[in-house]
Formats: C-alpha cells, structure tokens, sequence
C-alpha cells in the first residue's frame, strides 16, 4: 500500500480557489485510482522553515511517499502517471508524445496564460499593464488558436486522455476569468470534457471542501 501525503493551503482567497495547483495533483491521483492523506498549511504557514525544507519555494503542492519529497506540479504529476496507464499510455512513442504535451501545456501555453491572469488580477490599473496587455493578449491568442487546430476534430490531444490533457486543461482553467477558453468552440469543449471527468469532479470537490471548511469567519 502507498502512503501518500499531500500538502496544499488549507483556505486561499476566492480568486485563487480552484486555481490552486494541489488540484492538478489531486486530479491525477483520483484518475490513478490511489488514495492519500492532506497536510493543510495555516495562512503563513508556508513560509516556515519546516515548509521550506519541502519546498524551497514556499509554495504548494507537496508530494510526500514512503520517504519521496517531490514539488512542483508536473514533476507530481509525471511521477504519478509513470506508473498509472489511465495517465500514460503503455506503448512507449504514444507514452513519449503524451509527455511531451504535459511539457507544452506547462512550457509554451502557461507562461503566456499566467502573464496575462496577472495582468487583469493583480496589475489591472498599472501603466505598464495596460500598455503591454495587447501584445501579451496576443501572444495568448496566438497559443490558444495553436492548440485549438491540434484538437480540431480530436476528443484529446492523443488518441485517448493523458497527464498531457490534465496539465492543459488545468493551464486553460487560469483563464476562467476571461473568455478567451469559451469563445472559442473547440478548446471549449475540450476544457469541458476534461472537466466532466469523475476524477477531476472528486479532485475539485476535495479542495473546495477544504476552502468552504475554513473560510475566514464574515
């Protein structure tokens, strides 16, 4: 039996909720049918050194298993999925092209999502934002409409769900406060077949549960 730990934020801002990247590896291990246990870090708490000796970074996730310390998202993820065929494909080149779309959906489609997502929430009435927001809005659609060209006429980006179309579609939820993902049919749809998948409904649940459960008194 695997002793699993996951560590994640035990409250977060309703802007963030939903967002927060424990979800990714929540959804994997659902998917991969394995249980585990949360460690909920307190407001601050991350900055501890007892934190910070899991995760230099002060952030969450952290994957903790049979003396296995891992951070980051995808590493998380890809580790899970090594040894889950729901995740990734037995055939070794289906196996290898399935990870090269969790490395494009964390490398060449996040970046410019996460830069835009700053822009409009945290830096909306800067100078700098509003002058550089086009250009970076462009550069999102420019993915946007890369990606939606591989999936037209697909159901997924291989011929069945990866970890590749778990990071994705978590990437494209970072722009649930625009249109962008919706307006657009075919990435819409596919942000919502991924979504509809039991695992992913049980790996949201699992987290909101928790945001609901310690949510500043009003």
């Amino acid at each position: 039996m695997r002793n699993i730990k996951l560590t994640a934020f035990r409250w977060v801002p309703p802007l963030a909720q939903g967002l927060v990247k424990d979800l990714r590896v929540r959804w994997a291990l659902e998917e991969a049918g394995l249980g585990y246990e949360e460690h909920l870090l307190a407001l601050n708490e991350q900055k501890s050194a007892a934190h910070r000796a899991l995760q230099p970074f002060g952030q969450v996730p952290v994957y903790e298993e049979d003396g296995l310390t891992l951070f980051e998202s995808g590493a998380i993820v890809l580790h899970i999925a090594q040894e889950s065929p729901a995740l990734l494909p037995a055939d070794g080149d289906a196996r290898a092209r399935a990870v090269t779309w969790m490395f494009a959906a964390l490398n060449t489609i996040e970046p410019h999502v996460q830069n835009l997502a700053t822009m409009d929430l945290f830096c909306a009435n800067d100078e700098w934002a509003k002058q550089r927001r086009p250009w970076q809005l462009s550069m999102v659609q420019s993915r946007l409409d890369e990606l939606a060209a591989r999936l037209a006429g697909r159901e997924y980006l291989e011929d069945v769900f990866t970890a590749g179309d778990l990071l994705m579609s978590t990437v494209l939820r970072i722009l649930r406060h625009t249109k962008l993902v919706t307006d657009m049919p075919t990435l819409g749809a596919y942000q919502r077949r991924c979504e509809a998948r039991p695992a992913f409904q049980r790996a949201l649940a699992a987290q909101m549960t928790n945001f609901e459960r310690y949510a500043p008194a009003a």
